[in-house]
């Protein structure tokens, strides 16, 4: 950490209640900017009270790459490969969301096995992605790299399997506008259900090890408290508005691709604090696991592609669309106007990880400086989709 130089924005040197009263002063301090081997290059600049947090503003950009302006100028289909790195720990939900959005724009259906593939792909990046931001979560409270590791092992699996079927584990560029690139061979469904029946048993032993830890639970519960009043006014999604007690799962609300005919629960919280963003995460993980078990045995056989969609010459109709859906950090949206040209008219991505970063000063208020890190740990954001 090192004392911030530079110019504050107007209001941050309005004086706290510690400096009107003359019995001290606030330290202003610059928490980052941080590696992108952490969550991103990101920064807090923190005004300190002794060790509690009295303002805090978060500082982003250094990772901005201009991605929905460069969308603009070019066709549909050549953006897909650009939105595996808007959240490159979950590449698969990324393409599923740009998918969804110029489906709805062109009307264009998809095919049963496709719609299946991908429900398939979601769920393992879900379950992934979640144990990955526990194993963070865990070292960013001053742990050995254990759970880390634990979770990276199982996320290779996974990856294994990412690859096999897309060419690549993390740069995959797999959905198409009504379908999926290439079909599941039947070996790798059989190897991705021996895989999916040794998941359970991970967030058993993860669950041992981690939820009735006396140092966790003392690190973790009543702190980073999240209101759900201000979730919902904020627009907070995904795990982090569920920990706050409200039941809001797009899988649910809008059904997309074909999630109405599994059965799975949505896990909530009762507090809102790190802890129930922790356990959330850990439930959705086994839910995750519910869901694939079904669609791995209802997966129908037929194409992958539908024979009406286009690659060349892709003009959809002047208009525009919202696609949305449950990615692993909340709602994952993508919003295009479209004026009949092969590119489109107005790209807007909707990321949830900028979306719930909003409201890591009002989480942060009142806390101990040590907690800070966590807190936002317990966010789960990735600084690709916050600058773009």
């Amino acid at each position: 950490m090192s004392v911030m130089e530079e110019k504050k924005p107007e209001g941050w040197n309005r004086p706290a209640s510690i400096a009107e009263s003359g019995d001290g002063e606030l330290l202003e301090v610059a928490m980052g900017p941080h590696h992108p081997s952490t969550h991103g290059v990101f920064r807090m600049d923190v005004a300190l009270d002794g060790e509690r947090v009295v303002r805090l503003r978060p500082v982003f950009g250094y990772l901005h790459r201009n991605h929905e302006k460069i969308a603009e100028g070019q066709s549909y289909l050549a953006s897909m490969p650009y939105t595996d790195r808007l959240d490159y720990i979950c590449p698969l939900t990324n393409n599923w969301a740009y998918a969804l959005a110029v489906e709805k724009l062109t009307g264009q259906e998809v095919p049963e096995r496709a719609e299946y593939l991908r429900v398939i792909l979601g769920e393992l990046t879900r379950y992934q992605n979640h144990a990955s931001s526990i194993g963070f979560l865990i070292q960013e409270m001053g742990a050995s790299g254990t759970p880390l590791m634990y979770a990276f092992r199982e996320r290779e699996k996974i990856l294994d399997l990412f690859e096999e079927l897309t060419g690549a584990r993390m740069m995959v560029n797999y959905m198409r506008f009504g379908g999926c690139r290439v079909d599941a061979s039947p070996g790798w469904l059989d190897r991705t259900r021996k895989v999916v029946a040794g998941l359970a048993g991970f967030v058993d032993e993860f669950e041992r090890l981690l939820a009735t830890n006396e140092i966790l639970m003392a690190r973790t519960q009543g702190v980073g408290v999240l209101r759900a009043d201000l979730a919902v006014n904020a627009g907070v999604t995904g795990p982090m508005l569920r920990a706050s007690g409200v039941n809001y799962d797009i899988r649910k609300v809008d059904g997309y691709g074909i999630y109405n005919r599994f059965n799975f629960r949505v896990p909530l919280g009762d507090h809102g604090d790190v802890y129930d963003r922790f356990m959330i995460r850990l439930l959705e993980m086994r839910e995750s696991i519910v869901i694939l078990q079904q669609a791995l045995k209802e997966i129908p056989g037929g194409p992958v592609m539908s024979s009406t969609a286009k690659i060349r010459g892709f003009r959809p109709k002047p208009g525009e669309a919202y696609g949305r859906i449950e990615a692993p950090k909340g709602e994952l949206g993508f919003y295009l106007i479209s004026n009949g040209g092969p590119n489109p008219y107005r790209y807007r991505v909707r990321p949830p990880s900028l979306i719930n970063l909003t409201v890591l000063e009002d989480m942060c208020l009142g806390s101990d400086v040590a907690d800070v890190v966590l807190i936002f740990g317990s966010v789960d954001i990735v600084l690709g989709e916050v600058d773009r």
